[in-house]
């Protein structure tokens, strides 16, 4: 790592019921957790196996009463349970994650109902925060806000490959309530499956096949066609950024490392480390733009599953406008079927994010970070219950 790249501290806390608090940065001596008479919700998840597509679907009853706050005006903290003094994070920080209390995949789950196409939901949900600031979002992070964001990535992302039990590890973001956040608050999470989830298996044999039948990699012929096609928005030294070429949504942008080798956000040098914050950035900064308003999306890190030498690390942008006017539907025919209708054509829509002008303070190596845990890291501060 380069001489100005600075250490981030990392402080384990868990809570009372068990679950786990990464705190990044500064973790003050007040620090506590308090439970405030909430609780877990893993009664019921588990999966269950569809035999006729061969696929699983995760059975997650208490989801619906997560807590909501994309009610609420965007600077009105008030009731965020993860601003500082919330329930999850009752104290200051700078970033946090911690394992969500109503997740769809556990460590340890329960067992699942009894029968021959049933299984234990078994992985991590993870929530990400990515500030303390409540009245912001992943666009207007301050450049030292995104490197820490991206080494918060790369060391949950670290930890949570090194557990064999875990095939599939996906960070990602879902941005606005259309997009199903039920938080205003700057996040994203972190699941790790226990198998390789439907389209992420079929890109795996896609890559084996391709090397098999023409040898070559397909995430590098990917950036040479794309490096090459009237479908990039923006230049950037270590990333293609465009739309694919069979882009399902309108505007959906692939943001894709063009150096054989990197594959997960571990293999980033302190480089590909700024190209990256700054790739992630100006896509969301040009969503906001065309369309003028808060862009909801859906954003993903598509890391290199085991034994994929030729995947390319790559980050997916799905937005939800067709228009300023107009949202994109997943209807009848794309739900049932798999065949996506795309009402855009990408070169257009690739046109039009490409004209845009949009600005922001430049990221420097002074704004990275690496992660090293705390001394007192393994100290567990568990939640006092309170009267």
């Amino acid at each position: 790592m380069g001489g100005s790249v600075k250490p981030l501290p990392r402080h384990e806390l868990v809570h009372e019921d068990g679950r786990r608090v990464f705190v990044y940065g500064a973790l003050h001596a007040s620090s506590s957790l308090a439970r405030r008479g909430a609780e877990t919700g893993l009664s019921g998840i588990h999966k269950r196996f569809d035999l006729l597509t061969g696929e699983w679907v995760a059975i997650s009853p208490t989801r619906n009463v997560r807590p909501l706050d994309t009610a609420a005006p965007r600077d009105d903290e008030e009731g965020c349970p993860v601003c500082p003094g919330g329930i999850e994070l009752p104290f200051p920080y700078e970033a946090a994650v911690f394992e969500n209390r109503f997740p769809s995949f556990v460590a340890e789950p329960p067992p699942p109902p009894p029968g021959d196409l049933t299984a234990p939901s078994c992985g991590r949900c993870e929530l990400v925060i990515y500030t303390s600031r409540h009245d912001t979002c992943f666009g207007r992070l301050a450049p030292v806000e995104l490197g820490r964001l991206l080494a918060i990535w790369s060391d949950r992302s670290r930890e949570l490959w090194a557990d064999e039990r875990h095939e599939f590890v996906m960070i990602f973001e879902n941005r606005g309530a259309e997009a199903g956040a039920t938080l205003s608050h700057p996040h994203g999470q972190i699941y790790a499956f226990d198998h390789l989830p439907p389209i992420t298996a079929a890109k795996a044999e896609a890559h084996r096949r391709y090397r098999t039948q023409k040898a070559l990699c397909l995430g590098c012929d990917l950036v040479r066609r794309e490096s090459a096609s009237v479908r990039v928005v923006a230049p950037n030294e270590s990333f293609v950024v465009g739309l694919p070429f069979a882009s399902r949504w309108p505007y959906e942008v692939a943001v894709r490392a063009r150096r054989h080798g990197l594959s997960r956000l571990a293999d980033l040098t302190p480089g590909e480390q700024l190209d990256l914050a700054s790739a992630l950035r100006d896509v969301t900064l040009r969503y906001d733009a065309l369309f003028g308003l808060e862009c909801p999306y859906l954003m993903v890190a598509q890391e290199a599953p085991r034994s994929q030498p030729d995947w390319h690390l790559a980050f997916e942008f799905f937005p939800f406008q067709r228009s300023r006017t107009t949202t994109k539907i997943r209807a009848s025919v794309e739900t049932a079927t798999g065949l996506f209708l795309n009402d855009v054509l990408p070169e257009d829509a690739a046109r039009r994010l490409a004209e845009l002008e949009v600005s922001a303070v430049p990221i420097g190596e002074d704004c990275l970070f690496v992660v090293q845990p705390a001394a007192d890291s393994r100290i567990s501060q568990r939640m006092e219950a309170r009267s």
